[in-house]
């Protein structure tokens, strides 16, 4: 438990420098900036890979016990490996994520500056949320070992859905988030002040702002269902499985700043993220036959997005020429 504590402590901090005093102000972050921070979260997780290897090679604060069912501890570099392929698939299933975070804040027509606030606290309840549903999950499989065959057709059929589901744009204002929250407190549509709650006529309102913070909240659980499941594949250690998926969140917001103005050049990209789906999925329901190794696992998820990314730049670079 003090190893999460020690985690969540550094989590915070980062989160606290970010919000307190790099992006204190609320403005439009452009590209170039979002690109610097996309960078500095994908190296800290680099980084924390060779932590992790430290602290399975040490146990530091008893994070590397003996298995009682095997009897013995994790490799470091297999806790490495494991780490990295973890990061990599919730970096990966968190793409599909910023293409509906995209169609929320034009649903809802939330102005640029606005849009890191709202991402920022849609990160920490994500972090407290997914938590929750780890420690859940973890115990889940523990208990139940045909857990895992569920999860992995959770995720046949999520990458089935991802493949059958249109672009269209859909009516957020009907989701469950706002409908709950609309039974709480009235909701202004007009109101884009920056404040996620004001005084209307003598009573408290939420505005559009925190009715889009709601939706991206509701957004990730669901999201969380397919991401969190996959990982399991990989690793049933609940350290690495947490540390995997927040890392991979903490740096969704840079990367959606990054990529919002060029969602439209990784069509392609989708069937790159169907395809991992389905590749974790099988892995789940072969492992007791079939043992497929980490490294495997990470370096076919690398080629498949690796795959889908060139595909999509080259297609659209075609569309420009003609």
């Amino acid at each position: 438990m003090l190893i999460y504590i020690v985690f969540l402590l550094f989590v915070f901090s980062l989160l606290a420098l970010d919000l307190g005093v790099f992006h204190k102000s609320q403005k439009e972050v452009s590209m170039k900036e979002s690109l610097a921070w996309t960078a500095v979260w994908v190296s800290l997780a680099l980084l924390f890979g060779g932590v992790v290897y430290w602290m399975y090679d040490t146990n530091f604060l008893n994070v590397n016990p003996i298995n009682p069912e095997t009897h013995s501890i994790t490799a470091p570099g297999k806790a490495m490996i494991d780490f990295y392929t973890g990061y990599l698939i919730e970096e990966s299933l968190s793409l599909d994520n910023i293409f509906v975070m995209a169609l929320i804040f034009a649903f809802f027509r939330i102005k640029p500056q606005y849009q890191h606030n709202i991402l920022f606290w849609g990160i920490l309840g994500a972090v407290v949320f997914r938590l929750i549903m780890i420690v859940l999950g973890t115990a889940f499989v523990e208990q139940f070992h045909w857990a895992m065959y569920v999860f992995g057709a959770i995720l046949l059929y999520s990458a089935f859905k991802m493949l059958k589901e249109s672009d269209e744009e859909s009516d957020f204002k009907k989701s469950i988030g706002v409908r709950l929250l609309s039974k709480i407190i009235p909701i202004d549509w007009d109101n884009q002040s920056g404040a996620y709650i004001v005084r209307k006529d003598g009573k408290r309102v939420a505005t559009i702002i925190l009715a889009c913070l709601v939706v991206i909240e509701f957004t990730d659980i669901v999201f969380a269902v397919d991401s969190i499941p996959a990982i399991f594949a990989v690793t049933k250690d609940p350290f690495i499985v947490f540390t995997s998926n927040i890392f991979a969140i903490l740096g969704l917001r840079s990367l959606y700043f990054f990529l919002s103005g060029m969602l439209h050049r990784f069509e392609y990209l989708k069937y790159s993220l169907v395809f991992v789906l389905a590749f974790i999925g099988v892995k789940m329901l072969i492992m007791d036959w079939v043992e497929i190794e980490s490294w495997i696992s990470l370096t076919v998820i690398g080629v498949a997005l690796a795959t889908g990314l060139l595909v999509s730049l080259s297609k659209t670079s075609e569309k420009r020429k003609h």
